[in-house]
Order: structure tokens, then sequence, then C-alpha cells
């Protein structure tokens, strides 16, 4: 009965969850471009650079429900060339988004048996963008964390890919079409666990030998109180064989669970954030928000070539903008406004975006050195924070306050990816 655990930490600012809700589904189960299978796939891709195996895990039993092959959950190597294609923009804008050119959307486009038309292309990256951003939050708020009761994340392992994010709607005051949606879904989900099962068994078929050695060596260790995932007896190391995938397995209870390697999703792990223009390196142009903004130009371009989507992002932006937040200005001293304008400029900054309008002199004065050190690593390289991290950062202000700050990186990032990728989008088409 507990709380699936991204809503309940974005359920301590009820409104925003609304929103983001809205746009999660859209994206994700509403008539748009891309096939349903696909959409989840591509979300597993873009939570994999930042090996988030909680949306990884989630994301994979949602492929499976949509009619997903399960030959693809064994790696990049086992899907259409189309969707493999996809791989070198995943990984640019995941960590460096300035990057992205329009030779990169020419490739995609070109005419051949596996081009991309504008309409899935823009809905693929929209999709991308979201699910980095929302890796961040989910490291940011510790929801990748088992804590038992009562921990940030009260979340049981693997637990995610049960629940559907809207699930958790009831006890947000959430609209009554949300909560038609998820009845409906959530019934959905139980008559579909027997063939979901089914698929799980049939991958467990297909990679029985070698895995199934694995399998029941990872018994024998859990039986021995070690974990399931990297077992250390006599000094050696078992782990999962990368070529593997996938690895379906039941809990005591029957649950479907799934323990994945990321790495078959990624080429190129090695590829990450770096600082943009580096002191030392002055060939990196600068994105002026003034020449290309969501406002004035990603808004219109995102919403024509995928309609209504806009619409929702624009939403979750303005309501990001608009929580409350005078107890965390209070404390530093300033306006609601200014201080959460200096933490979206900040993000912004670290991916080259400038304001011509402000006095970056701000960032150093509203924002304590702890804080940006978390920012930045939540924001840039989400896969290294941890829980001391989120404890130490603002002692004195409220898990709700935290939180608050959590959802102005997951939005700031997803516009920055958003803003870059539309832009090259944009001089595609010139």
């Amino acid at each position: 009965g507990r709380l699936e655990a991204v809503t309940q930490q974005m359920g301590y600012h009820p409104q925003y969850l609304e929103s983001f809700l809205k746009t999660q589904h859209y994206l994700l189960h509403m008539d748009g471009p891309l096939p349903f299978d696909c959409r989840h796939y591509i979300a597993i891709m873009a939570a994999a650079r930042h090996q988030c195996r909680y949306l990884v895990n989630l994301h994979v039993l949602q492929f499976l429900r949509a009619g997903g092959d399960p030959q693809w959950l064994r790696g990049l190597d086992f899907i259409p060339p189309k969707l493999r294609n996809l791989n070198e923009i995943n990984k640019i804008l995941a960590h460096r988004p300035w990057l992205i050119t329009k030779d990169h959307i020419e490739k995609l486009l070109k005419i051949s048996e596996w081009s991309w038309s504008l309409a899935e292309l823009v809905h693929a990256v929209v999709l991308l963008a979201h699910c980095h951003a929302l890796a961040s939050f989910v490291f940011g708020c510790g929801c990748e964390q088992d804590e038992g009761p009562g921990g940030r994340g009260s979340l049981k392992s693997l637990s995610p890919g049960n629940q559907c994010f809207c699930e958790a709607t009831t006890a947000n005051s959430c609209s009554q079409e949300l909560l038609r949606i998820n009845r409906k879904r959530s019934l959905d989900s139980c008559m579909e666990l027997d063939s979901l099962r089914e698929r799980m068994q049939r991958i467990h078929v297909e990679t029985e030998g070698r895995e199934e050695t694995r399998l029941l060596q990872q018994e024998r260790e859990e039986g021995e109180g070690q974990g399931a995932e990297v077992g250390v007896q006599d000094g050696t190391e078992h782990r999962s064989d990368p070529s593997m995938g996938l690895s379906p397995l039941t809990d005591a209870d029957g649950e479907v669970t799934g323990a994945t390697n990321l790495a078959c999703y990624m080429q190129d792990p090695d590829f990450g954030y770096q600082d943009f223009a580096r002191r030392d390196e002055d060939q990196t142009q600068v994105f002026r928000v003034q020449d290309y903004s969501w406002e004035d130009h990603g808004f219109s371009l995102v919403n024509r070539l995928y309609s209504d989507i806009g619409h929702l992002l624009d939403e979750k932006f303005r309501m990001v903008d608009g929580l409350q937040s005078s107890a965390m200005a209070k404390r530093q001293g300033c306006e609601p406004s200014v201080f959460k304008r200096g933490i979206w400029n900040y993000i912004h900054c670290m991916f080259g975006i400038r304001y011509d309008d402000y006095d970056y002199a701000e960032v150093n004065q509203l924002l304590e050195r702890m804080l940006k050190v978390y920012i930045k690593t939540v924001t840039c390289y989400p896969e290294k924070t941890n829980s001391e991290m989120f404890d130490r950062f603002w002692k004195q202000f409220k898990h709700s306050e935290k939180v608050h700050v959590n959802l102005l990186i997951l939005e700031a990032r997803m516009q920055a990816e958003l803003l870059y990728a539309l832009q090259a989008i944009t001089q595609y088409m010139i």
C-alpha cells in the first residue's frame, strides 16, 4: 500500500505532481508518433546512461506489458537499427548536450530504410530528456536506494515496475480523469500479469545454461545472507554475464522482478559530463537564451511536431517556477523568485546556457558551497549522488524543501536538453 517512490517524494508538492503525472502519461501511454514498446525501450536507453536501475527496471516491465520483443532486452545489439541509431544522440544529450548539431539530426532523418520522421524524432528527444532529468530526481531524492520504512526512498528493491506512476494520485487530489486512468491501468496490469510472467519465463528459457547456473549461485548466496547481484565467496566475484542482459526472476510471492545488467543498453560508457567551456578552451559557443528560448522558439516547434506536448511541458515548467519557497528564500535572505532563479540559472550555466540580463555573481552570493556541490552532482552525474550528500546540504531545511530543489534540477535540466536538441532540429529545417 505504500506510494511508489517518485510520486511519494513529489507528493510534497501535489500541484506539481499532478502536472508531472499528466506529462508522463501522455508521453508513454497516449496517442503519439512512436509505438508504445519503443517508448519504453527509449526510456530504458536513457536511464541506463546514468546507471539508474530503478527506472530501467520500471520500463523493462512496462516494455513487456506493451508487447515488446523480449529479445530486445538482451541489449542494443538485438534491437532494430533504427532504434539503435538513437544511441549517439542519447549519449550526447545525457552528458554534453551542447555538442548536438544539425548533422546529428540529418543523420537520423536521412532517407533510408531506417530513417526517422521529424515527429518521431521530437517524441524520442522529449522522452530522452524526460528520463535523463527524472534519473537526476531519482538519485537526488534517494529513490534508487532501498531504505525501508521511514527512509527517504521507502522503496522495496525492484518494486517500481509493478506500479504505474499514476497509482499515487489518490493521495494528492489529482483530477478525476487521472484517477480514472489510474484505476483502468491498475485493472489492466492485473489482467496482464499472467501474460507478463509468461514473457519473463520465455526469456529465462532462452538464456538458460550459463545464466541458470548464475541464478542458482545467486540463490545460494541469498541463503547465506549475501547480495544477489555480486556475491563474494572465497575471494571470487560472481557477476552477471554482460551478454545476458535481463535476468528474469520471481520472488517468493510470485511477483515479477528483474535484475538487469545496464551495460548492455549502452555504448561508450566512459563518455560523461565535462565542464562546459573550460578556461583553456574557448571554441565552444555559448548558448544565449535571447537567441533561442523555450517560450519564443522551442514551445511552438515541439507543439507543432508532437501535438499538445508543448502545452504539457510548458505547464510543468511554469508549475515548478510557481512553487512556494518562501522558507528557503527567507533563510537565504532574499526573495523567493530571486533564490529560485539563482538555482535555475546555475544549472543552465553548467550546460553553457547564459542569460544576458542576469548577474552571475548572484549565484555565489545565494548558493552556499555544499548546495552548489549537491546541485552539480545531481545535475551532471547523478549516479554519484549518495544519501550523505542529501543529508549534509541544508541540514536545517525541511525534507519538502530539499525535494523542491530536486524538482528545480529536474525541470531546468530537461529544458536545457530540449533547447539544444530543438535548436539543432530548427537549424536542420532551415
